[in-house]
């Protein structure tokens, strides 16, 4: 299904962007506040979110795999 797809990039964009929020912070703010911590928190939360949509999405049948077949003999 073409929604769940969606799902999964725009979770996987949210991931990249805190990932970049995270390196931000900690550069301009020298580790001196948190934020750092609460941006990889974030992301570590969003990580696991996304795996577990992935594995529900094949168990209910929305995601097929679809890898190549080797040839045949």
């Amino acid at each position: 299904m073409l929604f769940v797809k969606i799902i999964i990039v725009v979770l996987l964009g949210l991931i990249v962007l805190s990932l970049g929020a995270g390196m931000f912070s900690l550069v301009k703010e020298r580790g001196e506040s948190s934020r750092t911590a609460k941006f990889l928190t974030i992301r570590i939360a969003l990580s696991i979110v996304t795996f577990v949509f992935i594995a529900v999405s094949f168990y209910m049948g929305w995601l097929q795999p679809h890898g190549v077949l080797p040839p045949a003999p």
